[in-house]
């Protein structure tokens, strides 16, 4: 059964822009296809893409729709630095797994870059630097280190001192570590590119189509729905975010509540470069900015997952975001224009858990937790594509479930 979340409140600021209709059909009879994936956010769409383009068949379901659920929530800071910082996550995994990991997190936007090129998607994407700033949980000293770490692995990495921090970007604080080569985009106009590039290579698309029970043997999975008919698969991708299946081990990851506000468009009030930002603290903040000049700004997480509670701390929330926000660049208007809360989650590691479903060879499971879920949705794509041709990727390991 899957576990079902109300996974956003309010209106995301994606929803000011425009993205094309990805059509759907009704699910009235069964089916049968050679690889099923579950799930029409943005993991779903970066799996059907990449396995269409392969030449596969693939059938789609989601029970609300695509683009529906967390998606549109993202602030879709796409950055290849993951949310536990290498010298933090080298005593966790060690330091040639760190190393890798990072490594890979790095790669996976390069090859977000090149795809969304080829493909021609029009999602207002672009080459965004990142600004890394002290705060309560790493200071100068541990941003000195961290530096140093990813300079090792071969990850370019500056270290900003407060007055260069003031007089470049206008903000004041300790110092910051700064990277180049993250992405700005759209995630709705990303994701429905991706569907309809799938669907121009035969890909099928129902919704909604939600499915109740998951039956493997050694020779296929049959999928029955809550709309009656059954999908019989070859293979399965469970890319349902953070409403997992019950089939699925309960790895270390929890649901966590996280709110975001998006101000009016002010182009000339934006930081030098527009750079991501974010903060080495806890609670964090995290902005960006969008190519029509509003600023998104988002934290003050919280570690539960009560749909109601997370509502009804909306409008604290949300103050308390533009309240920092105004602290730290003066010169913006920070009224929210959008507000909005939702349910993400989080893993031990920042690291996302990908491939076979333990004791279910014929199962696929897309966890894509974190700060970075768009960068690990390209990385899922890339290791199940390999898994179900049979090929090894030299990676998985890094994110398998064992």
């Amino acid at each position: 059964m899957l576990r079902k979340l109300d996974l956003r409140t309010g209106r995301p600021v994606w929803f000011a822009y425009r993205a094309p209709a990805v059509p759907v059909a009704s699910l009235s009879r069964d089916l049968k296809t050679e690889i099923l994936v579950i799930g029409m956010g943005i993991s779903g769409a970066m799996m059907a893409e990449a396995l269409t383009a392969r030449g596969h068949e693939v059938v789609c379901i989601d029970r609300r729709g695509a683009m529906i659920g967390s998606t549109p929530a993202t602030t879709a800071l796409v950055q290849f630095e993951i949310d536990q910082p290498m010298i933090k996550l080298s005593k966790i995994i060690g330091k040639d797994s760190t190393q890798q990991a990072w490594r890979r997190s790095r790669m996976a936007v390069t090859n977000l870059k090149g795809r969304i090129a080829n493909l021609s998607i029009d999602c207002k994407s672009s080459s965004t630097p990142s600004l890394y700033l002290a705060g309560n949980q790493l200071g100068p000293t541990e941003l000195h280190e961290e530096v140093d770490a990813r300079r090792e692995a071969g990850i370019a990495a500056t270290y900003i001192e407060p007055k260069e921090l003031r007089e470049r970007f206008g903000i004041e604080r300790l110092g910051a570590i700064l990277s180049d080569e993250n992405l700005a985009l759209d995630p709705r106009k990303l994701t429905a590119g991706l569907w309809l590039k799938a669907l121009e290579r035969n890909a099928r698309f129902y919704a909604p189509a939600e499915a109740t029970t998951i039956k493997d043997s050694r020779d296929e999975v049959v999928v029955h729905t809550k709309q009656g008919p059954t999908i019989t698969a070859k293979h399965v991708v469970l890319a349902t975010g953070y409403e997992l299946t019950d089939i699925v081990p309960p790895a270390e990851h929890q649901i966590i509540s996280t709110w975001a506000i998006a101000t009016r468009p002010q182009k000339a009030a934006i930081w030098p470069t527009g750079a991501f930002i974010w903060e080495a603290s806890d609670p964090y903040l995290y902005m960006r900015s969008t190519i029509d000049g509003r600023v998104i700004c988002g934290g003050e997480d919280e570690e539960f997952t009560d749909e109601a509670l997370r509502d009804e701390l909306i409008d604290e929330k949300i103050a308390r975001i533009s309240a920092k926000l105004g602290v730290l660049f003066p010169q913006l208007n920070t009224t929210p224009e959008f507000a909005w809360a939702g349910s993400f989650g989080t893993t031990k590691t920042g690291l996302p858990h990908i491939g076979a479903v333990p004791r279910h060879p014929r199962l696929f499971a897309v966890m894509g937790y974190g700060g970075n879920g768009i960068t690990f949705s390209q990385i899922a794509s890339e290791l199940v594509t390999a898994a179900l041709e049979g090929l090894t990727d030299c990676d998985a390991k890094l994110f398998n479930f064992s």
